[in-house]
């Protein structure tokens, strides 16, 4: 592979979050490029390759190890997001130099690609100290609601209950309190009996964080006009995962 630009617009940089690495003061970075196309994304720079849709300024990967050189001894962690960082080739080079920082990583991943998450976990220089892994909704709904009809998963419904619980174990050998597990209630994709099928991909000892639905700027411009759960309706849902799973909560 060819040496890699640092210097070429990468991902959208958040200099300091309190609440995206759990017990830390970390940094965001969100990268470009993703293989899954959920119709609520409002990250849309970040999954379309076209720039028109970029909805801030992205940052460089020199920028952003600027920042946490600035930020030594107040941040503490650095928090890789995207779109899907696993597939972006400035993941391995942003672990290596943050660690050289003493920055603790988590990796933010969407499950569907077991392999290069074991991948990563197995290299002593790239394991990441934490891992969030979201679920979308059951996972036999994923080849035709999360993966849009121009993936080449289109359909294959056996495809993503196979990959997402590969994943699922992955994320589960990590110690409880270095994972977490993601969901958006989007009212059509997450109700009570989806939420039966997602549990079972889980540890009983899972931290199973839920987030409302934002319907604005949606990828798929029919998701804005979807009304979100009210908070009696998501707290309902959450109740009922959570007594599936303890450690289920709206965040």
């Amino acid at each position: 592979m060819s040496e890699l630009d640092l210097n070429k617009p990468a991902g959208v940089l958040v200099k300091t979050t309190c609440v995206d690495f759990p017990g830390r003061v970390a940094g965001s970075f969100f990268l470009k490029g993703c293989n899954i196309r959920c119709p609520y994304c409002y990250n849309i720079g970040l999954v379309l390759e076209d720039s028109a849709y970029d909805s801030e300024p992205l940052s460089t990967v020199a920028e952003l190890f600027a920042h946490l050189e600035k930020r030594q001894g107040i941040l503490s962690g650095l928090v890789i997001s995207g779109g899907e960082p696993i597939l972006n080739p400035y993941t391995p080079v942003i672990i290596k130099k943050a660690r050289e920082l003493g920055y603790k990583i988590k990796i933010d991943t969407n499950g569907t690609l077991p392999e290069k998450l074991r991948a990563l976990v197995e290299n002593p220089e790239l394991r990441p100290d934490f891992i969030a892994m979201d679920i979308k909704t059951t996972p036999s709904r994923y080849a035709t609601l999360i993966c849009g009809d121009k993936s080449p998963f289109f359909g294959k419904s056996d495809y993503f209950e196979k990959v997402l619980c590969e994943s699922a174990e992955i994320v589960a050998a990590y110690p409880a309190d270095c994972r977490e597990w993601r969901t958006v209630l989007v009212p059509g994709l997450v109700t009570k009996e989806d939420i039966t099928e997602m549990a079972k991909l889980l540890p009983q000892d899972a931290s199973w964080q839920f987030a409302q639905f934002m319907n604005s700027n949606c990828l798929d411009p029919a998701y804005n006009d979807i009304y979100p759960y009210t908070d009696a309706e998501a707290g309902e849902i959450v109740e009922y995962a959570k007594s599936l799973i303890k450690g289920s909560s709206l965040r």
